[in-house]
């Protein structure tokens, strides 16, 4: 009959009252589906609809999620915590393919947020790329300088390394102030930065991040800063550093890798 797909989904002629009842019943239908699949875009409710032998077309689904204000707003994933628009010193990247074959060769540090019910909590973490092992941290409502430095000084008194380590992060104003290019410097650091708006330059640090959110932070759900700094350092301490296995660790857990290394095992090399 040469009939468009259109045309043979109309409807017939309806009243206004027919409508408005068709309208809520395929409302609850919706709101069935999003009940188990609560994230479920236009798309995906076209086609559980469907299975279901509900009998709907695109226009007429997107019409009802838009009358009843349906359509999912995504949540802001993620805040900045690198501002790089600063006048300081920028240094150059000395840790790109380079070899490591053991500890405190390089050190990188980053932060990320947790959020909880009225804003944000700030960590800072450094770890030994070596062995993935986060050696200092600090947890604050405030990210600046001082955070940064909190995690220094820990790693620091936990390592006491010796000069010629470098210590890589990005260009943000934190590490790059002159109160913490100064900390490092004193104690002998060579000072190195990602390139610009390249995050995979510090991808171990950011692995690290992702699965302290994975495996903590979204299942435990933080709802205040009490809550946070009670079992972040759990979790960074006891379960990450004790008991997390890394499979470019030969499936072990940083402590336990690092054992090994002061205890003569064989090295293998890590290229960054």
């Amino acid at each position: 009959m040469n009939l468009s797909e259109s045309t043979y989904y109309a409807d017939p002629k309806v009243s206004r009252a027919q409508q408005e009842e068709r309208d809520a019943d395929l409302r609850g239908k919706i709101e069935q589906i999003r009940f188990e699949f609560e994230t479920s875009g236009y798309r995906v409710l076209l086609r559980h609809l469907k299975r279901s032998g509900v009998v709907v077309g695109e226009r007429r689904l997107r019409r009802v999620m838009s009358r009843f204000q349906m359509y999912i707003r995504p949540k802001k994933r993620f805040i900045h915590t690198t501002d790089s628009q600063h006048g300081h010193r920028v240094y150059p990247n000395l840790v790109k393919g380079k070899e490591l074959d053991g500890l405190n060769q390089v050190w990188a540090g980053d932060f990320t947020y947790i959020r909880i019910e009225n804003g944000f909590v700030f960590l800072a973490v450094i770890l030994d790329l070596y062995s993935r092992k986060v050696i200092g941290w600090g947890v604050s409502k405030r990210i600046d300088t001082n955070l940064a430095l909190s995690a220094l000084q820990m790693a620091i008194a936990r390592r006491q390394p010796a000069s010629g380590v470098i210590h890589h992060t990005d260009r943000g104003v934190q590490y790059m102030s002159d109160e913490y290019t100064a900390a490092l410097k004193r104690h002998g650091f060579q000072i190195s930065c990602s390139a610009k708006g390249n995050p995979y330059d510090n991808a171990f640090v950011e692995s690290f991040m992702k699965t302290l959110k994975r495996d903590e932070v979204y299942l435990k759900k933080y709802r205040t800063y009490l809550g946070v700094i009670e079992n972040l350092p759990r979790f960074i301490e006891e379960v990450y550093n004790k008991k997390r296995l890394h499979s470019g660790l030969d499936y072990c857990p940083p402590d336990e890798y690092e054992e090994k290394i002061n205890q003569g095992a064989s090295r293998t090399k890590l290229k960054l």
